[in-house]
């Protein structure tokens, strides 16, 4: 049993206090080293004219957008962009891939066609364990590509192989604070990046 089933109530304002207060718990717990080793391959890939992939499921597929989004443009760079495409956002190529070679695949083969040596993955998975994210890690390692995972819970098997990671140490299945901040990780990195590189 998650936190949040431990602490459910029927009281939805008590209910409300409790989820904010597991959220700050949980916000004190995150090693903002990871969070620095994260910026720096952000600006390092942006130096050397890299693309940064994001890559996700379901809720994190929205992240991996959203975070696309932030980054190529709500930073406002256009000197020297930051080259960040979320390969979940192609509803025709995922279900052609998903159609044709299995769900397993679908950023594996995106990555075949896009991704060059020296660019950077990003997988964002609460799980850390999605077979798909899992499956373009090994491949990205195998040909140069870094790759960083986003996670949550223990961090699952994308923690292991990842060259680098940015964990959220929630408790098991606990899907929404973990969606929750790493959509706080975004804005935070977006809003950092921005002010930066007016500096």
């Amino acid at each position: 049993m998650n936190k949040i089933d431990k602490f459910f109530t029927k009281d939805v304002e008590q209910f409300s206090k409790l989820y904010f207060n597991h959220l700050k718990e949980t916000f004190d717990k995150i090693d903002v080293s990871e969070i620095k080793n994260f910026v720096d391959t952000l600006l390092s890939a942006r130096e050397r004219g890299a693309t940064i992939f994001f890559m996700g499921n379901g809720g994190s597929a929205a992240t991996a957008s959203h975070f696309a989004n932030d980054l190529s443009f709500g930073v406002n760079e256009y000197k020297k962009p930051f080259r960040v495409v979320s390969i979940t956002d192609n509803a025709s190529v995922l279900t052609a891939l998903g159609n044709d070679y299995g769900y397993d695949d679908i950023f594996i083969r995106q990555l075949r066609v896009y991704g060059k040596k020296d660019d950077v993955v990003v997988g964002v998975s609460a799980s850390g364990n999605s077979k798909n994210l899992v499956n373009a890690f090994k491949y990205s390692s195998s040909v140069g590509i870094k790759t960083v995972a986003l996670i949550a819970f223990d961090g699952g098997k994308m923690k292991e192989i990842s060259d680098q990671y940015l964990h959220i140490p929630t408790g098991d299945k606990e899907y929404g604070p973990a969606e929750d901040l790493h959509i706080i990780i975004d804005h935070l990195i977006a809003n950092y990046l921005m002010r930066l590189l007016k500096l």
